[in-house]
């Protein structure tokens, strides 16, 4: 079994290997002869893990092939594929050489592994100090430490290990490489190939994506028409200025949408990033052959919504009739469209994370929009902001798209007195008095900067994706407890640092300091004085039920009562998939679960075992009944009575696979929430206070060994905070400090390697201890966690039972079983009996044996006691009475809403990455619209100035209510995931939740309001009196608020942040077309006067102008019309009466409640989680 003496699979066997190293798993097709792969077998059984390994331990022998791969929880019979194994421990090789010597290399140092004990798992644990000691074998010496640096020299003079040197210390013989071994080129394939392949590629990403383009064209075409009856032509006339500058709106409007709609390019491209970076760096491909089909192939789509675009609008709108005018535009609506792409592409490739692209965009938006020449005309930008100008894409856009109006004939054809009474041609003067470029060539000078923008930006993408690393690469990190460690073995910490590493980094505290406390701790000997000396032997003997030596079954603080769960005969389908039904399944209904039988009783832990796709986690939901849909069919009771929901989610606990937690809270803190949100006021005749809760906490952490890291963030899954183990661990003590009588654990040892596996499970063991009743689902068990099992129910595919039973000392009554079965090979030596198990069971041995194991289940004796045992436990007992509980949750509603206003406290005040970003955007927006729009108060000398004021407090209010819409989307959307599982759990309803997180946003948006209001005011020299200043921070206030709040409502109607973007975005147009804007009020025609109403940006605009302008008496000039007082402007102009502010006010408040309300109202109705 020994591949090329060169090319032989490795294993990598301690858990101390570099977990920083790079997640890519190359292909196997194709040229590739060296494949490094690390952790394949997460999520998998035993019996499928070994069919991959089997399948690739093929691809090296007869293929000549090198592969280094590191396995959690490899079985034994996997172990014994591998040809050389190389064993890592605190940044040394303890090991490197055939596996069939590695035993014998301990044993020389006096180490023996166990009879019942699987290498691999022997080697994880021979080299840490507190598991060392139980494998001692040498009875003529006394034991003592043999460190990680001795076992490293040790091997030195091995003979493996003086055969690994003799052969190093040969140079290399250039003349027996293989002549593929050396390659002269940077690239598998030609250029051509790759160009072909990569367009190959991307248009089925399209086609596949169809949804995405499909939508954008529908959502812009809803727009246009909305925009062709608004500035409907019979409405749009060209008499004068006032005509004039509404068509100006109705480009302006033109540009921005055509100009946002390329905003979708920005999600979709940071969506593929990780694959192209890991593409990159494999050298499949440069970075230009990626993003020229990225451009390429979306061109037809630009040229067919540029078309939409233009038939609706132009002449609908009446734009210039001319035919030249009209393709001039769709040329230039083209390019817009092409430009903003190519700068959504660019921002992609140069921020590289959607977090920080969504505020590192609208910086640039905001830049381009208030410079744009719209909103502040050339002539009044200030000199040190006069470069960004020239810069703005959209300047070029906006002179094009006016040139090309306004010296059509109709405009040209006609005269107005200028303020010196000289006539002068209409559209001549609507361009100087718009402050747009007056030469006629500005068409072609915008249609070629839009281009030169349009090749610059897909330049610079190509560039970034080129030069930049992909954001976010793990660094190497370990523990001060791990390194001190070492350091007391005598290993330099430099080394250390190197190889020991963890993918999780080192944990900090609430305060963000690095905490002794906090630190990954060695759980594996807490009980070592109590039930064993290892971990192992310890699983084998605390962990057996029965055994002499198991340990003492650990008192509480407060009591609970035992209880029984016994199903009969349970079946659950869910309607036919569509795609089933198109190959010609006529069933309307597809059954996962068959006439499932068994019981789960208190003090016995119970394994729930199948091949992947069995119905284990299935089963597991329809019992805790946490399934959302489908369709159940059985007998399920406790202890006698029938299950009701409402009662068993008080007295269950469900442990999810997934771990998920609010990662800016400490374990401690999870626990008291849990605790306060979980634990009744009284439990019989005792009294439960908040005393009695902590106390329980501390209780609960010292069973799960977390007392030690009470004080560590949770942090997220694979980015921070605590490790896979603690976070499993976290998870059982989570619904531990409920005080369950039944839990649930959905794979608790998933994703761990085995010495973790074995500390959750000593986690496990201790709880069952305590007599509660525990069920588990399980993939790749090594003997000893197997074994701490007490019972096992197996399932097959098509959610049939195969063996429902106990398991007995070393599996026995499992394996005699099985074994009288005609035709079932007898278990070997030293083989998993869970392995085995799936084996001997698995579909391929029904039909070598023509046989269902199902039915030969049915017909046993086994299947007959366990009917007596559920029809037992499905007759109450004499004296007891059923569930019952006054209220449905254990807290008042007060009490719900203070236990989550406080979680909500404490993740907001330790999410700086949500709250920084959108003050710090606040504080740019405010200094850079001061900077732009300086002293502009001072000067209202005419009607342009009052339009570039309203414009500026349009911009700012859009832009900051846009940002903080779409940086509260992923907080809102994380936290939604941790409020499904805590409100399947019983813990609150949905009410006060959005309340406490409606109310967290209060004082945060309070802050960025109080400085953003100064900044502003001040920069902009709005008149200093105390109701004018008060009624600008109130009108933004709320303004702010209720954006947030939108975003949060539109995440509650949305299955995940980023369709609650889209469907945001697709809102902000409507917001800006009907804000009073780009079109007064009085110019709204009739019809959609309603929608004015109901848009909250108009009713903002309106505030901030009335109640800063509605009582200035000042004389303006208006182009075209006589000398006006500045109010007489604001309320012919725009419609703005100073009166109707007492109407405006509290409209501004009920937008707030409104979308709070809403936020509230979806999250209680409406369930995106699918079980």
């Amino acid at each position: 079994m020994r591949g090329h003496h060169r090319r032989r699979p490795d294993a990598e066997g301690h858990i101390r290997r570099p977990e920083e190293a790079r997640h890519h798993r190359e292909m196997i097709v194709g040229p590739t002869k060296v494949l490094f792969m690390d952790e394949i077998s997460t999520g998998l059984d035993s019996s499928t893990t070994f069919q991959i390994v089997k399948c690739l331990q093929q691809i090296v022998h007869l293929g000549e092939a090198t592969i280094l791969m590191s396995l959690l929880q490899p079985a034994p019979e996997t172990f014994e594929l591998f040809d050389d194994i190389i064993l890592l421990s605190e940044g040394q090789i303890v090991y490197q050489g055939p596996r069939d010597y590695v035993l014998e290399f301990f044993e020389s140092c006096g180490f023996r592994c166990p009879e019942r004990k699987g290498t691999a798992d022997f080697l994880q644990e021979v080299t840490s100090k507190k598991d060392q000691e139980q494998y001692w074998a040498d009875k003529q010496r006394p034991y003592r430490y043999i460190s990680v640096s001795e076992f490293a020299q040790t091997f030195k003079r091995f003979h493996v290990g003086l055969q690994l040197e003799n052969h190093l210390s040969v140079p290399f013989d250039k003349s027996r490489s293989h002549q593929a071994a050396l390659v002269f080129s940077k690239h598998s394939v030609s250029t051509r190939e790759l160009l072909k392949a990569s367009f190959d590629k991307e248009w089925l990403l399209i086609k596949r994506n169809s949804f995405v383009y499909i939508f954008k064209t529908i959502q812009l075409i809803i727009v246009a028409l909305i925009a062709s009856t608004v500035f409907l032509r019979t409405q749009m006339h060209t008499r004068n200025l006032d005509d004039g500058f509404v068509y100006v709106g109705a480009l302006l409007f033109t540009l921005i949408v055509n100009m946002f709609n390329g905003f979708a390019e920005l999600p979709l491209t940071i969506t593929r990033l990780p694959v192209f970076f890991k593409h990159r760096d494999l050298l499949f491909y440069p970075a230009w052959i990626f993003t020229l089909p990225n451009v390429v192939l979306r061109i037809p789509f630009s040229i067919i919504e540029s078309i939409v675009w233009v038939v609706v609008t132009y002449y609908t709108m009446g734009f210039a009739p001319e035919a030249d005018r009209f393709f001039k535009q769709l040329l230039l609506v083209f390019l817009i469209q092409q430009m903003a792409g190519g700068l959504f592409r660019a921002i992609a490739g140069l921020c590289r994370s959607m977090i920080i692209a969504q505020t590192g965009g609208a910086l640039f938006l905001l830049i381009f929009f208030v410079l744009g020449g719209f909103l502040l005309p050339k002539d009044f930008i200030p000199k040190w902001w006069i470069w960004g100008y020239w810069i703005s894409p959209l300047v070029y856009g906006y002179n094009a798209l006016a040139v090309n109006e306004f010296y059509s004939p109709r405009w040209m054809d006609k005269f107005v007195m200028d303020k010196n009474g000289v006539p002068k041609r209409l559209g001549m003067a609507m361009l100087e008095g718009a402050n747009i470029f007056t030469d006629k060539n500005w068409f072609w000078i915008g249609a070629a900067g839009l281009l030169g923008f349009t090749i610059f930006f897909n330049v610079l993408f190509t560039l970034c994706l080129t030069y930049l690393n992909p954001l976010g690469k793990p660094q190497a990190v370990i523990s001060e407890e791990t390194a001190k460690e070492a350091e007391d073995n005598g290993l330099p910490r430099e080394t250390v640092s190197n190889g020991s590493t963890r993918r999780n980094g080192s944990m900090k505290s609430k305060d963000g300091s690095n905490n002794k406390e906090m630190r990954e701790t060695r759980l594996s000997a807490r009980l070592s004085n109590s039930s064993s000396n290892g971990i192992s032997n310890g699983i084998s003997r605390v962990m057996s039920v029965g055994s002499n030596e198991a340990a003492p079954r650990r008192g509480m603080v407060l009591p609970f009562s035992p209880l029984s769960m016994c199903f009969d005969d349970v079946n659950y389908y869910v309607d036919m998939p569509a795609e089933m039904k198109q190959q010609g399944v006529t069933d309307d209904r597809l059954q996962l679960l068959r006439d499932v039988t068994g019981s789960f009783r208190p003090g016995v832990l119970t394994a729930l075992m199948g091949v992947s796709g069995a119905g284990k986690t299935t089963l597991m939901d329809v019992l805790a009944g946490r399934k959302t849909g489908g369709y159940i069919e059985g007998d399920i009771r406790i202890s006698g009575y029938p299950k009701n929901q409402a009662t068993f989610a008080r007295i269950s606990g469900y442990c999810e696979q997934n771990d998920i937690h609010s990662p800016q809270v400490t374990i401690r803190e999870s626990l008291i929430y849990s605790a306060f949100l979980r634990l009744p006021e009284k439990i019989g005749d005792q009294d439960i206070t908040d005393e009695i809760k902590i106390q329980f906490v501390d209780e609960v952490m010292e069973l799960v060994e977390l007392d030690s890291l009470k004080d560590a963030l949770v942090g997220l899954p694979g980015i921070s905070g605590l490790s896979t183990e603690q976070r499993k661990r976290l998870t059982i003590a989570v619904e531990l400090v409920a005080n369950p009588s039944i839990i649930f654990m959905d794979e608790p040892t998933s994703g761990l390697d085995a010495r973790a596996a074995a500390i959750v499970m000593r986690t496990v063991r201790n709880t069952v201890d305590t007599g509660r009743t525990v069920v588990c689902t399980i993939h790749q068990p090594s003997i000893d966690i197997f074994e701490a099992f007490d019972e096992l129910l197996l399932l097959k595919r098509g959610g049939q039972v195969i063996y429902s039973g106990k398991l007995g000392r070393n599996s026995q009554k499992m394996i005699e079983y099985f074994e009288a079965i005609p035709g079932v090979p007898k278990i070997k030596d030293k083989y998993n009996p869970a392995t085995w198990m799936l084996e001997v069971s698995s579909v391929a041995a029904e039909v070598r044996l023509s046989m269902d194991f199902a039915d030969y289940y049915r017909t046993s004796d086994l299947y007959k006691q366990n009917k007596v045992l559920v029809s037992q436990l499905s007759q109450p007992e004499p004296g007891t009475s059923d569930l019952y509980f006054p209220t449905e949750y254990s807290q008042s509603i007060i009490g719900q809403f203070k236990a989550c206003l406080w979680k909500h406290w404490l993740t907001y005040w330790r999410s700086p990455d949500y709250n920084l970003v959108r003050f710090s955007f606040t504080l740019f927006t405010a200094l850079l619209l001061g900077s732009i729009f300086w002293k502009i108060g001072t000067n209202m000398g005419d009607a342009n100035t009052l339009r570039m004021v309203i414009g500026a407090m349009y911009t700012a209010v859009m832009f900051v209510g846009i940002n903080n819409c779409a940086t509260v989307q992923p907080i809102v959307s994380i936290e939604r995931t941790v409020f499904y599982r805590e409100r399947a759990a019983g813990m609150y309803s949905a009410l006060p939740y959005a309340i406490a997180q409606v109310v967290m946003e209060i004082p945060y948006v309070f802050v960025q309001t109080s400085y953003y209001t100064l900044i502003v005011y001040a920069m902009m020299s709005f008149q200093w009196t105390a109701a004018k200043f008060f009624w600008f921070f109130f009108v933004s206030y709320f303004s702010f608020l209720y954006f947030t709040y939108y975003g949060m409502m539109t995440v509650s109607i949305s299955p995940n942040h980023e369709v609650a973007g889209i469907f945001a975005a697709a809102f902000y147009s409507l917001f800006n077309l009907f804000s009073g804007f780009f079109i007064p009020r009085p110019k709204i025609p009739k019809w959609w006067i309603w929608y004015y109403w109901i848009c909250p940006l108009a009713w903002t605009v309106y505030g901030l102008i009335v109640t800063q302008y509605g009582d200035m008496e000042d004389t303006i000039t208006v182009p075209g019309q006589p000398n006006q007082t500045i109010s007489y402007y604001i309320t012919h102009h725009f419609g703005y009466h100073r009166s109707f502010m007492a109407v405006v006010a509290p409209v501004l408040v009920l937008f707030a409640v409104f979308f709070a309300f809403m936020y509230a109202l979806c999250l209680k109705k409406l369930n995106f989680q699918t079980r």
